[in-house]
């Protein structure tokens, strides 16, 4: 059976590196830690390692509702805690009376370190506290290098994971119907636009496909994919239930309030 036919042609590179991790423990007997993956590639890990064989999976973000996360794979005979998954909780102390920091501005700063996306984990605002987790591994390095965000000057204080904000989300459950899995064709199912506005935000570069611009209309939306439409908010994929008599897909869509 080829694996590859379940999955995007782009997946490919990632479901190679998910075989060799599970290869690797089932070679070595011992655990093998990722970096923080996004809910598409933890998908993608889930259906490849599966539930009943040689290799168990666990994924864990650092708090709850949290949406990226690390994975540990393990031989079914190993008891595992969250400790394994090496995370690092920072909270950022700032002049909150002076300035504001918004979501992108933390992001864009942390990647420009020169770490890959996955050393970090979600970032989470509310009532001007800001704090974001981190891959243990890179700490030391994350805290030599920032001290400024946007134009305020910050300063990052390692805190324990039972202090992590609340990360919980509201998302709004809606069933649609839909002519096709094109993407401009759901985004216009969800955001009650027409295909050719939908076909035009996408051109222009307004839309985001788990976390990476997508310029393609007829891209084939899957379960878990997290759509973004600036201006109209995100929304994710949540199931989709097959075809109408109709021949037109129905689909469990969560739209965040």
């Amino acid at each position: 059976m080829n694996i590859y036919q379940h999955f995007r042609p782009e997946e490919r590179e990632f479901i190679d590196q998910v075989l060799q991790w599970k290869n690797y423990v089932e070679a070595q007997y011992t655990p093998k830690l990722t970096d923080f993956l996004d809910p598409r590639e933890q998908h993608i890990l889930k259906m490849l390692i599966g539930e009943n064989g040689d290799v168990n999976f666990q994924l864990f973000g650092g708090s709850l509702n949290v949406e990226r996360k690390r994975a540990l794979l393990y031989p079914d005979y190993l008891i595992t805690n969250e400790d394994e998954f090496q995370i690092s909780l920072f909270e950022i102390n700032y002049p909150t009376k002076f300035v504001t920091i918004e979501h992108r501005q933390v992001l864009g700063t942390l990647m420009s370190l020169g770490l890959k996306r996955g050393k970090f984990g979600d970032i989470l605002i509310k009532d001007g506290r800001i704090q974001f987790f981190a891959a243990k591994e890179v700490i030391e390095y994350i805290k030599s290098n920032v001290e400024s965000i946007g134009k305020a000057g910050v300063k990052l204080v390692e805190t324990s994971l039972g202090e992590a904000i609340s990360a919980k989300e509201l998302w709004e459950e809606n069933d649609l119907t839909v002519a096709s899995l094109r993407l401009d064709t759901v985004i216009s199912g969800i955001y009650h636009i027409s295909r050719q506005k939908s076909q035009t935000f996408i051109q222009q570069g307004l839309v985001k496909v788990n976390w990476t611009l997508s310029e393609n209309p007829a891209f084939h939306c899957e379960i878990s994919d997290m759509i973004s439409v600036r201006g109209y908010g995100r929304a994710k994929i949540i199931g989709i239930d097959g075809k109408t008599k109709k021949e037109k897909w129905r689909i469990i869509v969560g739209k965040q309030k």
